[in-house]
Parts: structure tokens; C-alpha cells; sequence
């Protein structure tokens, strides 16, 4: 009531300025409709403004939201009456009532800086409205922490196809608002009102009067982008990463090279492969996801035959997302260090050589030292995010990136699709390496990560059936379909037998469009499997399956164990060996959701520890002297 109302008064006030300055209609009948036409149209158009401004912003209708908010009531009253103004200006400048005419102002230089600061502010606060927003269109929820940590990160290898939508969106957006504001800040025309009194009209809008309203709308829009990023960033959080202190990663963090661990004689292979954005999310209701139709049917046949975790009952279920975990590198940290990857608060960075995480020991590390053979494949290239600098510095990984198949001559040197190259090719490249690493004669580890489901709406190749109406949903089934038919070649392969598979989706799908209706109550959570885990596991599947509460960095100690590796006390890093009878960080600290809570928010915060001790070092090799063989 109260958002009709204050619209009927300013559209009102609108209508009696038009019939009382501008002196439109002169019966009173005709002064009742012009009235009521200012009142409604401007209204109408407001309205349809503050809706399409919602739906471009929030994700929402205005018509959806209940109750409106008084503030919303109030910017409508405002939109209402500058429309209302606007119109009544247009028109009396169509029939000659209002003109512009050329006018010298005081203070001169004093004006150009002013109205110079006005366009930058202008600007400024539109990259702010327009980047937040194709950000969260484009990467989906992005959490403040993988923000940051991408500043100090390099950006190479980016999507041409995302880096597009940057400069047709935002950027161009941002120039055509700026470049108009420009020309009414710059403009040395005064408006004039036709006088009887005078021959040379009345003023009624100076060129210093305009230089002040620029001003007051220039603060007023790089406040409004400031405070928008800020609340869909969450940056309200950054405090407790710069200055929130918590002993919590100190307290529980079990030092790789100080735990004792046990590999067996024959040490197994392993392949780690990295599902970008696979959700238990798309399989069916029935089975724990979302969907009418279970999306990645292959997958979950296929985890019949191997170990899933789950933080349901009964059903397909996975980790937990946590602060420094929701992103593709992040990910790649957790699960092969146990530690999240944190904002660098202590001068420190990522992406630089021999400086990426140079205190921490990562999986690859360990797997180093016991003599295997490391590739890394994937579609992109590994500079995205300093990926390489982690992969070289911690385990010497052969790199099969985007640029390494070039060098190989895999694909052209102009070759370009996606990210890089697609995931056909990937699986295809994939068979040849683990042939190789094979024939080496020495246990290997090898490690890929899907790219063509990544947002927005995935990649459709020439192999892509597309029988549903949704691309993604398109994309996704068949990327389950592939990677399967991948897996089943593995299997067919003589060094299979003494092979352990982990399959997991790196983070959940940042594709915000395709999860726009989706209810907020219902609990995304990542697809995980393991396939011919060791036999000597302490636990049955069965015993340690359900209602586990974990994050990714658990995958570290865990994909040791299903390796055959017996882990003193099953902890490494910030993770449990979710195989045992330890209880997961987020187990200890509370029930159900309310320890993944406690476990977040101590994520969060700064620790000296992590600054001190993971983020600056030495890359020193991994020694050996607390392992021994059985």
C-alpha cells in the first residue's frame, strides 16, 4: 500500500506542475486528464524500470518480492517524479517552451574538475553495478575469498568465449552510460523557460546548477556500486580474513612430514580426475538429487561398483563447500594438501615460481618421493590461477595442459576451442598418456580435470546430442556419458588391477541461469566415487558410507588410504581418512550442519600459522623419514 501510494502522490505532483508551469489544458476536464495521464504513465514506467532493474541485478522480479521494503517504496516515489519531470521537460522543449542557450560560467577551471571527477565517479560506480553483476552472471556465487585470491592470481588461459561476454557486457555498458553522463556534465547550455517579462527568457537550469546535480549523482551512483558489490560480494567477511585471528588450522593441523605412514611393496597407480562442476544435484530426486531425470545416469550405474560418500542417510551425497574451497584451483589444493587456500594476508601471493604454497606438502609430493611418474591434462592452460607453479612445485608433474599438447604437436599452434581444447580431444590425449606412463615400468599418478561443463551453459561440440530444451542440461548428460565410456577403457587395461580411480567434481556449478528456481533448503553437494580402492581398507563402504560431514581437503588422507597407504592417527593436513573411524573436523565441532558452521567460519579467519608457515618456505623435498613399507 504504502509503495502505491507514495507513487500516486509524486506522479500527482508531476501532473500539477505540467498543468500549472507548463499551463496544459484549459478546461478543467482536460486539466482532470492530464493529470491522471502524467499520473499513470509515469507510474507505469517506473515501475516497469524498478521490475527490469530486479530482474537484471537481483535475479527477481519486483513483483515477486513480499513485502516491499520502504526503501523500495521511497526510490519508486523518486523514479516516479523524475519521470514525471523528465516527460514535462521533453515536452516543453518539443513545442518551444523550454530552450538551451550557450552560457559563460565563473570559475572555470574550478567547474572542469568537478565535472572531470563527476564522469570518473560515474564510472566507477557503473563498472561497480555492472561487473558485480556479470560476475555473478557469468562465475555464479563467487565467495570473497576466491575473488581476492584471484587478484593476486594470473589470469591466463581464461575462456575467449567469457572474456567476451566482459566486453560486450560491462565494459561496453560502462562506457555508453559514461560517455552520456559526459555529455550532460560537459554541456555549456543553460535551459530557459520562455518570459513575457523577458525578451531573453527566464533560466531555470544553470550550467553551475548542472555541475552540482552531476556531482550529487556521481556520489550518489559510485556509493549505490560500492554498496552493491559489497553486499553481493559478502565483503563484509574480509574483515575476519585480515583481522579476525583463529588458532583453529594451528590447533588441528596434523604435519605431513611428521605423520607416519605405511605404503605397500607394490605400490598402486592412481587417477585422479577432477569432473568440473559435477553435482549430485543433477541426478534424479530419487537418488538424492534434484532432477526429474537423473542427468548423469552412467556415473551413478557406475558408482555401483565403487566407494561414494555421503552426507545423507541414504542417497548420493559429497562434501561440504567451505570458505577457500568453491573454486577449480582451490579445489586442487584441498584435496591433494587438506588445507583450504586461503586469502594471502602477510605480503604474500599465489601464482609466482616455487611460491605457491612453498610450506605446504601436497599428495603429489609424497607420491614424488616414493618414485612415481606425475602428469597433469587438462584443457586450459595450467598458468590459469599459477596452477603450474603448484603442479611443477610440488611433485614435478609432466604438464599436458593446453599449451604442453601444442608443443606435442597434439592440436595446431592456432588451435582454440572453449578453454583451450575440448574434452573429446582430452579423453583421446588421456589414453595416449596412460599408455605411456605404463610402458615407464614405475606407479604413476595421473590427473585431469573436464572443462566443457563449465558455466555459462557449457560447450556443445560436434558430438553433443542435444534432445532437451536446456544446453546445459545437454552438456552435462553428455559429460557423463564420456567420461564413463573413459573410465571403462581404463578398465579394459592391463594396469587396471593396481589402479585406484577418484573421480569427484571439482566445485559446485557456478552456472547460476540453470539453478535460478532450484529451493534454496535443498543442500548442493559434489559427486564423488572411487573405483578399485586397496583391499586392506579398515572399514567397509558400507560402515563409513553415510551421514559423513566432510569438505575437500578430506580427500588428501583419503585418497592415500585407497591407495592401500595406512595413515598414523588418519589425518593429514586439515583432513580425516574418511575410510576410518575418525570423525571429519566438521564431525568434532558439531551436529550435522552446525560443525560445518564452526569449521567455515574458522576458515575464514586469519591464521599466523598459515601466513608463517604454508604461504612463505622453501619448496622443501619431501624426505621419506617417516614412512616405511609393508
Amino acid at each position: 500500500m504504502l509503495f502505491i501510494s507514495l507513487g500516486l502522490v509524486a506522479g500527482l505532483l508531476a501532473g500539477l506542475l505540467d498543468i500549472f508551469v507548463l499551463k496544459r489544458g484549459k478546461k478543467t476536464v482536460n486539466k482532470i486528464f492530464t493529470v491522471l495521464g502524467d499520473t499513470v504513465a509515469s507510474n507505469f514506467v517506473s515501475v516497469y524500470a524498478m521490475d527490469l532493474i530486479h530482474r537484471v541485478f537481483f535475479d527477481c522480479s519486483l513483483f515477486k518480492l513480499a513485502p516491499i521494503k520502504t526503501s523500495l517504496c521511497f526510490a519508486h516515489a523518486g523514479l516516479t517524479l523524475a519521470i514525471g519531470l523528465l516527460w514535462i521537460l521533453t515536452i516543453a522543449m518539443l513545442d518551444g517552451r523550454v530552450f538551451c542557450k550557450k552560457e559563460t560560467v565563473k570559475f572555470k577551471k574550478t567547474l572542469t574538475f568537478t565535472s572531470i571527477l563527476s564522469v570518473v565517479l560515474v564510472a566507477l560506480g557503473m563498472a561497480a553495478f555492472t561487473g558485480t553483476t556479470w560476475s555473478k552472471e557469468t562465475f555464479g556465487e563467487v565467495d570473497p575469498d576466491q575473488m581476492i585470491v584471484n587478484i593476486f592470481s594470473p589470469a591466463e588461459g581464461t575462456s575467449s568465449e567469457i572474456m567476451g561476454t566482459l566486453w560486450k557486457g560491462p565494459v561496453l555498458q560502462t562506457v555508453a552510460v559514461t560517455f552520456l553522463f559526459a555529455l550532460f556534465v560537459f554541456s555549456s547550455r543553460a535551459l530557459y523557460m520562455k518570459s513575457k517579462t523577458k525578451e531573453e527568457g527566464r533560466r531555470i537550469f544553470s550550467v553551475m546548477l548542472r555541475k552540482v546535480v552531476a556531482l550529487i549523482l556521481a556520489i550518489a551512483f559510485i556509493s549505490g556500486g560500492i554498496a552493491f558489490g559489497v553486499r553481493e560480494f559478502q565483503l563484509g567477511t574480509l574483515y575476519d580474513m585480515y583481522y579476525s585471528e583463529s588458532e583453529f588450522i594451528a590447533d588441528n593441523f596434523a604435519n605431513p612430514r611428521e605423520v607416519k605412514m605405511k605404503f605397500p611393496e607394490k605400490k598402486r597407480n592412481l587417477i585422479h580426475i577432477y569432473l568440473e562442476s559435477m553435482e549430485n544435484t543433477y541426478l534424479s530426486k530419487d537418488l538424492g538429487g534434484y532432477m526429474d531425470e537423473n542427468l548423469i545416469k552412467p556415473l551413478s550405474d557406475l558408482a555401483e561398483e565403487g566407494v561414494s560418500f555421503s552426507h545423507r542417510s541414504e542417497g548420493f551425497g559429497g562434501p561440504i563447500a567451505t570458505m577457500g574451497c568453491t573454486w577449480s584451483v582451490a579445489s586442487m589444493v584441498n584435496m591433494t594438501t587438506g588445507l583450504p587456500m586461503k586469502v594471502p594476508t602477510g605480503g604474500n601471493d599465489y601464482g609466482t615460481p616455487n611460491n605457491f604454497l612453498p610450506g605446504a606438502v601436497a599428495l603429489g609430493d609424497i607420491l614424488e618421493a616414493q618414485g612415481y611418474e606425475q602428469t597433469l591434462m587438462f584443457g586450459a592452460t595450467a598458468k590459469f590461477g599459477g596452477l603450474n607453479y603448484f603442479y611443477e612445485s610440488h611433485g614435478g608433474f609432466n604438464m599436458l595442459d593446453y599449451d604442453g599438447v601444442k608443443e606435442k604437436g597434439w592440436i595446431p599452434k592456432d588451435y582454440k576451442v572453449w578453454w583451450g581444447y575440448e574434452d573429446d580431444k582430452l579423453y583421446e590425449f588421456a589414453k595416449k598418456e596412460l599408455t605411456r606412463l605404463h610402458e615407464t615400468g614405475k606407479p604413476f599418478h595421473f590427473v585431469m580435470e573436464t572443462a566443457d561443463t563449465h558455466c555459462q551453459d557449457g560447450y556443445v561440440g560436434p558430438k553433443t546430442p542435444t534432445p532437451r530444451d536446456s544446453q546445459y542440461a545437454n552438456v552435462i548428460a553428455y559429460s557423463a556419458d564420456e567420461v564413463t565410456k573413459f573410465v571403462r577403457w581404463i578398465q579394459d587395461q592391463p594396469f587396471y588391477e593396481n589402479t585406484t580411480i577418484v573421480l569427484i567434481g571439482d566445485h559446485l556449478s557456478m552456472d547460476k541461469k540453470f539453478f535460478k528456481d532450484m529451493d534454496t533448503s535443498y543442500l548442493r553437494t559434489t559427486f564423488n566415487l572411487f573405483l578399485n580402492p586397496a583391499n586392506n581398507l579398515q572399514y567397509t563402504a558400507e560402515e563409513r558410507r553415510f551421514n559423513r560431514y566432510w569438505y575437500n581437503g578430506d580427500m588428501f588422507p583419503t585418497i592415500l588410504a585407497s591407495m592401500g597407504v595406512i595413515i598414523d592417527g588418519d589425518r593429514l593436513g586439515l583432513g580425516t581418512n574418511l575410510f576410518s573411524d575418525k570423525p571429519t573436523l566438521m564431525e568434532e565441532n558439531g551436529e550435522g550442519m552446525d560443525g560445518w558452521k564452526f569449521v567455515d567460519d574458522a576458515f575464514s579467519c586469519k591464521s599466523d600459522m598459515y601466513n608463517n608457515t604454508i604461504l612463505v618456505g622453501n619448496n622443501e623435498p619431501f624426505d621419506n623419514k617417516n614412512i616405511t613399507i609393508y
